[in-house]
């Protein structure tokens, strides 16, 4: 009995010792879970993707992001002011890691004229960091969170008007990658769809303004990649070798369309829709939902340009969703053989015809008493001012003036007229307190007007003043 026990034991001995160490090795090459450190985020510009993360930590990441308000190209002789996280469209690309405490730093430029903030849909809480970054021209604000959830996220403006900001251009792509990243690849690249608005018809010369009324209706002008007609065209085009892997980060601002996403001539080997954890092989087109994204992977195996797309082709080949890949290296015939004709696809133009519309319409009646012109009132103001100034008329400090007890709209109602007719920028003081945003003209009728300032007069204190349409149609005139 005890010659059995002196056998065993040393055997039970070394099979514990070499489980202990087993475990430990495994332990070993798991990644660490413990944030250490603090380093400041790469930002790029698209097309380009900062360098894949290879550190085996989280860490405490600084992300420093300015929005800017910048006039420029939108298409050959057409110009736009947008609005930008980082001075392009979109915004510039973040890349951190699983676990990563991330301190946010959001700056706007003292010489914007709109306060803004950023939505993050990588965010775990209120607003997705959009209740703690509202920032006035001239503020930074800071807050923190922890990169819960692995994937490709949008981040955005949500203040309001929030459709206006997004589709100024404020909208941008945030990776947040696995603990044992992303599978190697040998190009990565930035891609980004929105839509642009604007007063003239597509191809209009000159400095467009933003057009509300075809916002509202969701018939943008220009459906582009990253922010410009021909952006990733030309000497701006996407490259890669024959035999290379391809990733794109593809991602839609909107901010109402969804996007087909389509490389004409490839195939994509593998795609994570709505960028997350599942995969999808062998994929033709694949949907970025408005505020979305997809991964897409794919090896290249034949020479010639390759056309990116939105596949509702019109918006391709008629709005600017169109963007080139240039693949160089040795044909392969056994995969492709025959006359490669360039002319096949080639931008159209925004020649878009149009019907005559036939729908009878009808409008409302014409309120006839006092208390039916202020429920009016009320509801064009729920509809359209509340969101700035609150539904309370208090506003909100450094950004959108008090409309309650304002000294500045009880002292000339001509020109509260003429601020809702032409809109207002600029400087402006109100109980004495400074602002200095734009408010883009409202696409009301007389009625509309004469009863939201009838309405916004008679509460919170204000004169009382009765505005009626035939003030504000000589006031348009």
């Amino acid at each position: 009995m005890a010659q059995r026990v002196g056998r065993v034991v040393p055997e039970r001995g070394v099979w514990l010792i070499g489980l202990f160490l087993a475990a430990a090795a495994l332990v070993a090459c798991q990644p660490s879970t413990a944030v250490v450190g603090t380093e400041e985020a790469v930002l790029t510009k698209p097309p380009e993707v900062p360098p894949p993360i290879t550190r085996d930590h989280p860490t405490t990441v600084v992300v420093r992001l300015e929005t800017q308000e910048l006039v420029m190209r939108l298409a050959d002789g057409v110009n736009y002011t947008f609005w930008t996280f980082g001075g392009s469209v979109p915004g510039r690309f973040i890349r951190i890691r699983e676990g990563d405490d991330v301190e946010f730093h959001l700056s706007n430029r003292p010489d914007s004229r709109a306060p803004h903030n950023i939505d993050l849909h990588a965010v775990t809480g209120p607003g997705g960091g959009a209740t703690s970054s509202f920032v006035a021209p001239g503020q930074t604000a800071t807050f923190r969170f922890k990169a819960l959830n692995p994937g490709l996220y949008v981040y955005h403006c949500a203040t309001a008007p929030v459709g206006m900001h997004i589709a100024n251009g404020m909208y941008g792509l945030i990776l947040v990658e696995p603990p044992g990243g992303l599978p190697p690849v040998d190009r990565e690249y930035y891609v980004m769809q929105g839509e642009v608005y604007t007063t003239g018809a597509y191809g209009a010369p000159g400095l467009q303004g933003f057009s509300m009324e075809k916002a509202l209706a969701e018939r943008p002008d220009y459906v582009v990649f990253n922010g410009a007609v021909g952006s990733l065209a030309g000497g701006a085009s996407l490259h890669a070798d024959v035999g290379e892997t391809v990733r794109l980060f593809a991602g839609n601002g909107g901010p109402s369309l969804i996007s087909s996403f389509h490389l004409i001539g490839e195939i994509f080997d593998r795609v994570y829709p709505e960028a997350g954890s599942a995969v999808s092989e062998n994929v033709q087109t694949t949907l970025l939902p408005a505020g979305g994204a997809a991964i897409v992977e794919f090896r290249t195996q034949v020479p010639g340009n390759y056309l990116l797309v939105d596949h509702s082709i019109f918006r391709a080949f008629n709005k600017g969703a169109l963007g080139t890949l240039a693949v160089a290296g040795p044909a392969d015939s056994t995969i492709y053989s025959g006359r490669i004709d360039e002319g096949i696809y080639i931008p159209e133009g925004g020649a878009i015809q149009t019907l005559p519309g036939t729908a009878e319409t009808r409008a409302e009646p014409s309120p006839t008493t006092l208390p039916q012109r202020l429920a009016w009132g009320e509801r064009v103001f729920t509809q359209n001012c509340a969101a700035c100034h609150q539904p309370e008329g208090q506003g909100i400090p450094a950004a959108f003036p008090p409309l309650a007890g304002s000294d500045f709209l009880n002292a000339d109602r001509n020109r509260a007229i003429g601020v809702l007719l032409h809109g207002l920028q600029g400087l402006v003081t109100v109980n004495g307190a400074t602002f200095n945003g734009v408010m883009p003209a409202l696409r009301l009728s007389d009625e509309d007007i004469a009863n939201v300032l009838t309405y916004v007069y008679s509460q919170w204190g204000n004169a009382g003043h009765i505005i009626t349409p035939e003030e504000v149609r000589a006031a348009r005139q």
